[in-house]
């Protein structure tokens, strides 16, 4: 056991990465430590012994994001970190697919290579160092293994290529996401997404991940060689020759079976052959050898099986008869599933993918929680793979390992034309069911996803087709293949998936079991799949030329607006009630966007959501002066009704203002529950609002009568006065029934005398009167001017002697500058009218107060000075009951 730490570090494309172990897990066959940044995560490495039964490799790999790394705290009831999340099962696949090719044929020993991360810093991402921590885990284990392997990552940056991309860059800048393991002498796994490169940009992009892969080799050997670790010699099982040379004397009959037509034609021609191979191997062995040797005998059947089929491969004959760059027939079913938004039925040779598009709202984005930044995704395409697709039984479970990678390749492949989000706001899900499989069901995939999109009226930039490459290579004779089938795919040496619309690649995945492939291999083998993928392109265009105008009748449909950011609140309301209300009225789904106020409504009714989103508008909406709107009176009371103008929102409509002309109670107008229509005018500093109905019906607002009246006050001719005198004619003052003279109540200053009514002066019949009212008016008017005598002859004493009663708050003083003026102006003759309101008011007031006294000071009246009783009231503080109009 190791008990002394060792650590090696170095700087790598700017990057400095530190690898360490003797320290944690040192029972584990193999255990470090990497750091990149300030991440750090951990590899172990275990092997336990062959089990004789079985006859394949046991290597299982595991990889996870444990939140604490992040500082965070797993989600749900337990609190605890559950099955693994897609980005950790796509982490497995990146480092199985890189180390399984590089144990020697023949070894079956059980081994695990486990790796989680211990610390995330937001900024370099763990999944490429978990692959360099396993390399480096497997190198110090003693493990039989071809080739020190590294790994990294490219991106590529306003028209750059960088090796380890942080985070935010890979996300928001960066064009190319390629991951790229491999050993000194060539490439060993890819796996990339695109903006539409082309393909001489990826193979630069190759080139560079291959020179930094090179010193990440280094440093992991320098580590195995400070702590001495030497892989150990694996010598394979002895092999029966003899056996060997009677199982190859059937390769005549084996040629001759694979050149049978029909995935399943050919499998049962070629199931023939062994067992006919078997029963004739086996005759004579005895029963105690009999299982050992049935075993063998398979096992030289399927290495004869693939060397007879790369010998046709070779010699430029395919086993369905196809050249090297032909691609099988294709035939495309559109709107397979009516009343999906999106489908088609995609067969290429005897390969089948039933492919659907589902449009749903932004509700149904799909929430990525792990050590990362939470973020959303508004597409994602999940990909089945059903056990009657290649004609199996098998235990049904949930999607696999497998099944998670070949969903991903797809949807890489396609995420890079979806619109943007801000034009089409949906959320897209595309499901691929494969119904038939012989090679390259993850490509049908793609073909069959674009479609249905287009289908849909998902408006994507361009159309993208894929298609699976394969390589078969034996000295100087190499063959490269369009559209492999599976056994094409078991049997090469390179399965290369390429996916792209016309400009440039989209996603690209790459398992090589050979050691190294060349520049100009790379080249031609990426050229040949453009001129393939050009073909599938063609030929999907034939079924649909372009994406729908529209979306499918069967998807929802949305409309957008924006509210004032404070009206976010009220449209949710308390627990989500106004909201749910809405949603559940309307039978639409709203979703708020941002804090900013944009929202989305959408609904399979257009109507109901054309209806929703003008509710949403009308109850978040700042009512304005002059807006009319229809509303709904939910109560009234004496002075007027409020109108629901908008929902929440009510407005006071006074009862001056329900109609034109007099009105005598609310409800000879309006009652609960009718609707009309009203103008707001007012919209006080509280947000009180004051509506209309006059004005709506023609008679304008209760300042616009004001006006109205003062304009045909003025534009009156004079015989329009009726009866009425000059106003220079009429007496200032009339005789009370004692014959005393009595003032004329004079006018307020809001307005005139036929307004008097708008005052709230309460019910004439229980106002003070006196006995002036009881008298003839013609009695009043008529009576001359001069029999009230001079009141400058007046004693001066007379005016002093009589009680001061409401005298005391007068102002004193100024009475005979303001009788001079009275005199000149015409003093009460110009004020009388619009003071009358006010006067009478206040002189009621007072008569309820004085009691007895009320004779003597109704007489004392007539024996002021105009001008005095001018200035007082100018002064006066004005009583209870004097209400301006204004």
């Amino acid at each position: 056991m190791n008990m002394k730490p060792v650590r090696v570090e170095a700087k790598i494309a700017g990057k400095t990465i530190a690898i360490e172990t003797g320290q944690v897990a040192r029972q584990a066959g193999g255990a470090v430590i990497c750091t990149l940044g300030d991440t750090k995560v951990f590899a172990a490495v275990c092997a336990g012994s062959a089990r004789e039964d079985i006859d394949f490799f046991p290597l299982v790999v595991d990889y996870r994001e444990k939140t604490e790394a992040a500082g965070k705290i797993p989600g749900g009831f337990f609190k605890r970190e559950g099955r693994p999340t897609t980005k950790e099962i796509l982490t497995m696949r990146l480092i199985d697919r890189s180390i399984r090719p590089m144990f020697p044929d023949g070894y079956k020993d059980e081994v695990q290579v486990m790796t989680h991360v211990l610390q995330y810093d937001g900024v370099n991402n763990p999944d490429v160092l978990a692959m360099i921590a396993a390399f480096a885990a497997i190198r110090i284990s003693g493990l039989p293994f071809g080739n020190t392997l590294g790994a990294v990552r490219i991106a590529r940056i306003d028209e750059e290529l960088s090796a380890w991309p942080t985070d935010e860059e890979r996300r928001t800048e960066s064009e190319l996401d390629l991951v790229v393991a491999g050993h000194k002498d060539g490439l060993a796994m890819v796996e990339s997404s695109a903006d539409q490169l082309p393909e001489d940009v990826m193979i630069d992009a190759l080139e560079m991940a291959g020179d930094v892969i090179r010193d990440v080799v280094d440093l992991i050997d320098q580590l195995g060689s400070k702590l001495g670790a030497v892989p150990r010699e694996f010598v394979a099982p002895a092999v029966d020759e003899n056996l060997k040379a009677r199982v190859w004397g059937f390769e005549q009959a084996l040629t001759a079976a694979l050149d049978t037509e029909g995935k399943h034609e050919r499998s049962a021609a070629c199931k023939a052959v062994e067992v006919d191979c078997v029963e004739q191997l086996l005759a004579g062995v005895p029963d105690d050898q009999q299982k050992a040797t049935k075993k063998s005998i398979k096992t030289f059947f399927h290495d004869l099986q693939r060397q007879v089929e790369r010998e046709q491969i070779l010699s430029g004959r395919r086993s369905d008869g196809r050249s090297t760059v032909d691609i099988r027939q294709i035939t495309i079913e559109p709107n397979f599933i009516e009343r999906q938004h999106g489908s088609v039925l995609f067969t290429r040779g005897e390969t089948q993918a039933l492919v659907s598009a589902t449009l749903g709202t932004p509700d149904d984005e799909q929430i990525i929680d792990g050590v990362e930044k939470e973020y959303r995704k508004n597409f994602y395409l999940h990909y089945n793979f059903p056990p009657y697709s290649v004609g199996e039984t098998r235990r049904i479970m949930g999607p696999g390992r497998r099944e998670i990678g070949h969903g991903m390749l797809a949807e890489r492949a396609l995420k890079a034309v979806m619109p943007p989000k801000e034009s089409f706001p949906y959320t897209v899900r595309i499901v691929s069911d494969i119904m038939e499989s012989n090679g390259s069901s993850s490509m049908a995939s793609v073909c069959g996803g674009c479609l249905s999109m287009m289908l849909a009226g998902v408006p994507i930039s361009q159309p993208v087709a894929g298609i699976a490459m394969g390589l078969v290579q034996e000295g100087d004779r190499t063959a490269i293949l369009s559209d492999i089938l599976g056994s094409e795919d078991h049997n090469g040496d390179m399965d290369f998936k390429v996916a792209g619309s016309g400009v440039g690649i989209t996603a690209l995945q790459m398992d090589i079991k050979i050691q190294g492939v060349s520049r100009q291999l790379l080249e031609t083998a990426l050229e040949q799949a453009r001129a393939g993928r050009i073909h599938i392109l063609h030929k999907m265009l034939e079924a649909v030329p372009r994406p729908s105008k529209e979306v499918s009748r069967f998807a929802p449909r949305f409309e957008s607006i924006k509210i004032p950011g404070d009206k976010i609140g009220f449209l949710i309301g308390p627990g989500g009630k106004n909201i749910k209300a809405m949603q559940s009225e309307y039978e639409v789904k709203i979703t708020i966007l941002d804090d900013e106020g944009n929202v989305q409504v959408f609904g399979t009714d257009p109507v109901k959501v054309q209806a929703c989103k003008n509710a949403i508008k009308a109850s978040t909406e700042t009512p304005e002066v002059g807006t009319r709107y229809k509303g709904v009176v939910r109560s009234v009371r004496d002075f007027g009704a409020f109108v629901e103008i908008l929902p929440g929102v009510e407005g006071l409509c006074h009862i001056s203002e329900l109609a034109n002309g007099f009105v005598g109670a609310v409800t000879d107008e309006v009652n609960v529950g009718d609707e009309i229509e009203v103008e707001i005018i007012a919209v006080d500093d509280r947000g009180r609002i004051k509506v209309s109905r006059k004005a709506v019906m023609g008679g304008g607002s209760e300042d616009e009568g004001r006006e109205r009246s003062r304009g045909r006050d003025r534009d009156r001719a004079p015989e329009d006065r009726g009866d009425r005198r000059p106003r220079r004619e009429r007496p200032e003052f009339e005789d009370d029934a004692d014959g005393e003279p009595e003032e004329r109540p004079a006018r307020s200053e809001g307005g005139r005398g036929r307004d008097r009514g708008d005052r709230d002066r309460g019910p004439r019949g229980d106002r003070p009167r006196g006995d002036r009212d009881d008298r003839p008016r013609a009695d009043r008017e008529d009576r001359p001017r001069g029999d009230r005598g001079d009141r400058e002859d007046r004693p001066r004493a007379d005016r002093e002697d009589r009680p001061r009663g409401d005298r005391d708050d007068r102002p004193r003083g100024g009475r005979d500058r303001d009788r001079d003026r009275d005199r000149d102006r015409g003093g009460d003759r110009e004020r009388g009218d619009r003071e009358r309101g006010d006067r009478e008011q206040s002189d009621r007031g007072r008569d309820r107060d004085r009691g007895p006294e009320r004779d003597r000071n109704d007489r004392d009246r007539g024996d002021r000075d105009r001008s005095d009783r001018g200035a007082e009231r100018e002064s006066r503080p004005r009583r209870r009951g004097s209400r301006s109009r204004d």
